[in-house]
């Protein structure tokens, strides 16, 4: 799953932002372009002091600023709508009370605003427009599901009568169903149930872990028809990074089911991580404007470091390696190479005293120079610049099975820097010290806004400096 499909998941607040954001902008571009069309030609488009000098100037920047802060605080929606109802009452209604109170404005300032015959053309223009924009949005928001663009991958969890109940009424939106488990697969006909689903079945005792990993799944939805089975049905699958919904099948759905995912079924979160819509994207749009940035102050730094790996041993300059990312995604993770190649060695953890190390190495490790090439990781989304360390997948492996909660540690993008590091956990990796990082990388999870992010980003630069470590 896409950063992009983990934005606009669980509900469709990402999507329902930028829609108003762009709103906004219409009606104030609607404004513009009439004040300035109505006496003059096209030509004209760029001279804003046509527009500044019109009538609509003060009037448009009063309906436009008013229309942006109802919106945002005011309007509170979490599912999409397509109906030309939410056109009525998101834009029409909206702008002709606004327009009341303005009207209201310039009246107790003693101000006269004449409605002539260019008022209501420009009122026209900006309902068109408005209208032109939500059905483009429309279809964006259609052919991201129909390209499946914003899709999510799922596996259903239940009892084989709850899962054929479940696909009879079934309603088809953003949703892939990749495989099922059924937790009495054993007592039934396994060949006639893959037949009548049609998605590979799995019994509860397989391999959750290479199921998530095979089929990219981002969802886990566990059927619930009887409320006593569901603590027996997620015992299982709890413990990994994917998010958990539980689908009742017996309760009434709320108008969030009933619009977002199905119309019959009622859903609620039981493990589902804090990272997707708005805030995830202002996460992204961080990462992206944070990493060029230290990209381009560090680039000195950067050059001198790789020329004195390249006079001390020459090539290679960069140290891949397999790291686990997202949802258990594997990626390959940049870091200059501070070890002599001779003796150069991916599985073996460096110690303070390693005689690996080049003469340059301690100092480009000291002061985590060596981590900087992974800012290119996270220009190219596999990395955030805050989160869990990634660690070697031999140790996710050794450490999945010694705690329980440690795959959660993969409910985000892993960072170049994270709660557990900025507190004095780095380097070692014995099974006290990782058992402790799991904690802080959890406690990071269940607590992470964007403030927290900026808190740990500053403290990395005290504690990078403080360091004297390996």
């Amino acid at each position: 799953m896409n950063r992009i499909e983990k934005v606009l998941q669980n509900d469709d607040s990402a999507y329902i932002y930028f829609v108003k954001i762009t709103k906004t902008f219409i009606i104030f571009l609607s404004f513009y372009t009439f004040s300035i069309l109505e006496k003059n030609s096209i030509y004209d488009i760029l001279d804003n002091a046509i527009y500044i000098s019109s009538k609509y100037f003060f009037f448009s920047i009063l309906l436009t600023s008013l229309y942006f802060l109802i919106s945002f605080f005011f309007i509170q929606n979490k599912v999409y709508r397509f109906n030309f109802i939410s056109f009525l009452k998101e834009d029409i209604i909206i702008i002709f009370f606004l327009q009341i109170f303005i009207f209201a404005i310039y009246f107790i300032q003693n101000k006269i605003f004449i409605i002539d015959s260019g008022y209501i053309y420009s009122i026209i223009f900006l309902i068109i427009n408005l209208f032109l924009t939500k059905k483009i949005f429309n279809f964006l928001y259609n052919y991201m599901i129909n390209n499946d663009i914003i899709h999510k991958n799922i596996m259903l969890v239940g009892s084989y009568e709850d899962i054929i109940y479940f696909f009879k009424h079934k309603k088809e939106k953003v949703n892939v169903f990749k495989c099922c488990i059924i937790n009495d697969l054993s007592n039934l006909n396994k060949s006639l149930i893959r037949s009548e689903i049609k998605i590979p079945v799995f019994d509860q005792n397989e391999d959750i872990r290479s199921i998530l990993e095979y089929h990219e799944l981002g969802q886990i939805w566990v059927l619930e028809s009887d409320a006593s089975k569901t603590d027996k049905l997620i015992t299982n699958i709890i413990k990994f990074s994917v998010d958990i919904l539980i689908v009742d099948l017996i309760k009434k759905p709320t108008e969030l089911s009933r619009n977002l995912l199905y119309e019959k079924f009622e859903f609620r979160k039981y493990e589902i991580s804090k990272f997707y819509g708005p805030n995830l994207l202002l996460k992204i749009i961080i990462d992206k404007i944070f990493s060029f940035i230290f990209l381009i102050i560090a680039s000195p730094v950067l050059l001198i470091s790789a020329l004195l790996i390249i006079i001390e041993d020459g090539f290679p300059l960069l140290f891949t390696q397999d790291r686990t990312g997202w949802d258990g995604r594997r990626f390959k993770i940049y870091k200059l190479r501070t070890l002599n190649k001779k003796k150069f060695d991916k599985t073996t953890q460096v110690t303070i005293n390693d005689t690996r190390k080049l003469r340059c190495g301690g100092f480009i490790r000291k002061f985590s120079i060596d981590e900087i090439p992974q800012l290119f990781n996270v220009l190219l989304g596999d990395m955030s610049i805050v989160g869990p360390r990634p660690h070697m997948v031999e140790h996710d492996i050794k450490y999945s099975k010694l705690f329980v909660n440690y795959l959660k540690r993969h409910k985000c993008n892993p960072g170049l820097t994270g709660w557990a590091q900025v507190n004095g956990l780095r380097g070692s990796t014995s099974d006290e010290q990782m058992k402790k990082r799991m904690e802080y990388d959890l406690w990071y999870l269940n607590n992470w806004n964007i403030a927290l992010d900026l808190y740990i980003i500053l403290k990395t630069f005290y504690v990078v400096f403080k360091y004297k470590g390996e």
